[in-house]
């Protein structure tokens, strides 16, 4: 089976902090900084996506889409951006993007759009055995599918999953943010029938109500302002394979009353439409809410709520798993040191402990991070708790004295200010302030990484904000 290619057609510096993570995946890469670049790699690699920022450097996303409608089986286009807005997502859409995506670029959101490989066909076929629920790291699913944990409340989710998927039967699977919703729901497709087909997921929270209408049913030529092709949604893009509405509790009222006539009569109209489609869908959708209260508050249709709680996969958060929180934190230690060439490493103790008694709110998806850091910061040596760094804890290096001294052979080496350039120093404080501002624009407002980015603890970077708040500074 040949590997994925995607290409990226942005500023080398916004995107090539992903690679490694696509390179581990299974997936080729490619960069163009140009329409001329980008239509040339199309033309000889094929990539079965194109992620492209709406404009830099002289170059319009909104030229290459126009010249993508001549060209026959032009690859589908993510615009993704670091300020967007409705109307700009509206336009782009409307161009024939297929989605529209504020940064940053994470490999979560990136899988789910990948179009599914077709397997290479088996000399003799066999058929297909039953898949055991997955008890610890070894799975006989792609990695990027696997569910690690041995407590008895995933298991007892592995079971019903494994029981209930090669039926067609709608599955509600609802947990806190973070619980692994979308890893189960891969693991119900890759163990059905159609798991040779299209898995299309579509995030119902990231879209206006009359977008998430034309993304999910598709419109005709003409149906409204800008919509200068007929475009596919994503229940026919899904047709014979699975559809995964995530976030559904997010869907507009009016809404939900078209996607019940889909899931009682498997056809729908597309946006100005006047033909009946009908598809052969098996629909999957998730919730972090309380879905019931939310049917009670008038929120949410009772009729489409029964339709879809057929069957109901109920994920436990991360606290109440028990030693599944060590086994995971090892698994992603591990893949994480892959990923940055690192030897294998092991926790202390102390950090056993610690990792056992945290609360995580953020659930798998907080440990996860939270072990990308702790590889990072442990260097060479095991993992303690120091390398967490949570909450207020200040970074201690530990060869704080060799770190001095090679700033100091820096600050020797430096060559002497010229007149000219003396003319541009400015106090240390305020330079110090235009560093904390600009790590702030670069994470779009996310203060733990904008910390990690200037080497400081987040209660000094809040102390420094609160400063510059009473001098006016908007921040």
């Amino acid at each position: 089976m040949t590997a994925q290619t995607v290409l990226f057609i942005a500023e080398p510096q916004s995107v090539t902090a992903i690679f490694p993570t696509l390179k581990e995946a299974g997936l080729q890469a490619g960069l163009a900084d140009n329409i001329t670049g980008a239509l040339g790699f199309i033309k000889k690699s094929k990539p079965c996506l194109v992620f492209c920022r709406p404009t830099f450097q002289g170059f319009d996303a909104k030229a290459l889409l126009e010249q993508a409608q001549a060209i026959e089986d032009f690859p589908p286009v993510v615009i993704f951006s670091a300020n967007g807005s409705a109307e700009e997502a509206t336009a782009y859409l409307e161009l024939g993007a297929r989605d529209y995506w504020i940064e940053p670029l994470v490999w979560e959101k990136i899988k789910l759009v990948l179009p599914e490989e077709k397997p290479e066909p088996a000399p003799v076929p066999t058929p297909k055995a039953p898949v055991a629920p997955v008890a610890s790291g070894t799975s006989p699913m792609p990695s990027r599918f696997q569910i690690i944990g041995r407590h008895q409340a995933v298991l007892r989710v592995l079971a019903l999953a494994k029981q209930v998927a090669r039926s067609k039967a709608t599955v509600l699977i609802s947990g806190e943010s973070g619980t692994g919703k979308e890893m189960f729901a891969r693991y119900l497709h890759h163990n059905s029938d159609r798991a040779d087909k299209s898995f299309v997921a579509i995030n119902c929270a990231a879209l206006p109500e009359h977008l998430l209408e034309s993304e999910l049913f598709g419109h005709e030529k003409g149906a409204f302002t800008g919509a200068i092709n007929r475009k596919l949604g994503k229940f026919e893009l899904a047709d014979g394979g699975t559809i995964l509405l995530d976030e559904i509790t997010e869907m507009d009222l009016g809404l939900q009353a078209k996607l019940l006539r889909v899931l009682q009569e498997s056809e729908f109209d597309r946006v100005g439409g006047v033909e009946t489609v009908n598809v052969d869908v098996r629909v999957l959708a998730t919730t972090n809410r309380d879905i019931e209260g939310t049917v009670k508050e008038g929120k949410f249709r009772q009729d489409l709520f029964y339709r879809l709680n057929v069957i109901p996969l109920k994920l436990p958060a991360l606290k109440d798993r028990g030693e599944d929180v060590v086994l995971l934190a090892e698994y992603f230690t591990n893949k994480f040191c892959a990923t940055y060439g690192l030897g294998q490493l092991a926790f202390t103790e102390d950090a056993k402990k610690w990792l056992m008694s945290y609360d995580w709110p953020g659930n798998v998806r907080e440990l996860q991070n939270l072990m990308e850091r702790a590889v990072l910061l442990a260097g060479q040596g095991p993992i303690q708790p120091r390398h967490f760094l949570m909450g207020d804890e200040e970074w201690v290096p530990d060869d704080l004295a060799a770190v001095d001294a090679d700033q100091q052979a820096v600050s020797e080496a430096a060559p002497p200010t010229s007149p000219e350039e003396a003319l541009s120093v400015m106090p240390i404080h305020e330079m110090e302030k235009r560093l904390i501002l600009k790590s702030l624009e670069e994470t779009t407002g996310n203060r733990t990484r904008a910390a990690e980015l200037l080497g400081i603890s987040v209660r000094t970077l809040r102390n420094k904000l609160n400063e510059y708040k009473k001098q006016g500074v908007e921040v």
